[in-house]
């Protein structure tokens, strides 16, 4: 039988499969279904900016209601940069003292200081690592991308000095050279790196002229743009390497860790089949590696990275060169359905 366990981050997993930040894992009966059902780790859902300055505007309000009653009656209050959602993160605590597999905190903010406040209060839960969530959209046109990188990079150092628990980061693609990015991330102390976050992007109803916001589940194939950069990060940095965003199936699995991923994230194949569909995934990733004689996923991790290619320029522009070279070739051998 095939040992299907791995490391990421220093954390030992029984398997590659990460259930993803989501409502799936955010009642303690949800975690504990996925944990029968063969998770190797979840994530608990992400704690974001937003609620975190909506909690203290609401004390805010009722500060100054307070003040205008009597002055000293605002002392009956914690301080006002202490307040947060503490709801959240007695849930978490909870979900944490109910499963025994590995729990990661997600946070995802914008300011200096909400990093590092809420950063220490996660890992006083008593979870296993942290995952920071970097998705954000700059606004300001004069800041330069180097300026944006140099505040994250920042971040990272402080938190690194900070905390003790390991924390990895989640990334967008869109950064000017993300290899150099996250190199530099890795070497300010990131223990590992999520590749890559699914955007929301905008929508307007043209009838009613107004915003909307969908359900936007990820699609079967999203993960290529994030196999891509694991195969080109595998064994260059230190960090772990997790691959998300469209995986769906047992081979999805085995494509990221073949170009050097430790583990994966799924959560939009959980919810389109239900939490039971990762006993299905492994079973199908076990008899694939039975079938190829691996006894252990590290025989095999990272044997089609860019690190361990003799041709080592198809995770850059081989397959680019194939497609204008050879289409006829490659219509034939992959033919339109």
């Amino acid at each position: 039988m095939a040992n299907l366990n791995v490391e990421f981050m220093g954390l030992n997993l029984k398997n590659p499969i990460i259930v993803g930040a989501c409502t799936l894992s955010a009642t303690v009966e949800g975690a504990q279904e996925l944990e029968r059902a063969g998770a190797a780790a979840i994530v608990y859902k992400s704690l974001f900016e937003e609620q975190i300055q909506m909690e203290r505007a609401q004390l805010s309000d009722e500060l100054d209601e307070y003040t205008e009653r009597n002055a000293e009656m605002t002392s009956i209050f914690p301080a006002l940069e202490h307040a947060g959602p503490k709801a959240h993160i007695l849930k978490l605590a909870e979900v944490k003292k109910n499963v025994s597999i590995p729990v990661i905190a997600s946070l995802n903010c914008i300011y200096d200081i909400t990093w590092f406040d809420y950063a220490k209060q996660l890992e006083d839960v008593g979870v296993d690592a942290l995952e920071l969530n970097f998705y954000a959209m700059p606004g300001d046109v004069d800041k330069s991308a180097a300026q944006l990188e140099d505040d994250k990079v920042k971040i990272v150092e402080t938190l690194k000095e900070r905390l003790k628990i390991p924390f990895c980061i989640k990334l967008s693609p869109y950064y000017t050279n993300t290899l150099n990015f996250v190199n530099r991330l890795d070497q300010a102390g990131a223990s590992g790196f999520v590749l890559f976050n699914r955007l929301f992007q905008p929508e307007i109803n043209i009838q009613s002229e107004e915003h909307v916001t969908k359900f936007n589940l990820s699609n079967q194939g999203d993960f290529k743009l994030g196999l891509r950069y694991v195969g080109l990060l595998y064994k260059k940095i230190k960090g772990s390497l997790c691959g998300t965003n469209g995986i769906y199936k047992f081979d999805d699995v085995i494509q990221m860790l073949l170009s050097g991923a430790n583990t994966v994230q799924m959560v939009s194949a959980l919810y389109k089949n239900e939490p039971t569909y990762i006993a299905e995934v492994l079973s199908e990733l076990e008899n694939w590696m039975d079938k190829k004689g691996y006894k252990s996923i590290d025989e095999f991790r990272g044997k089609l990275s860019d690190n361990e290619l003799k041709v080592s320029d198809i995770y850059y522009r081989a397959q680019y060169l194939d497609y204008l070279l050879h289409p006829e070739e490659i219509m034939n051998k992959y033919p339109m359905r």
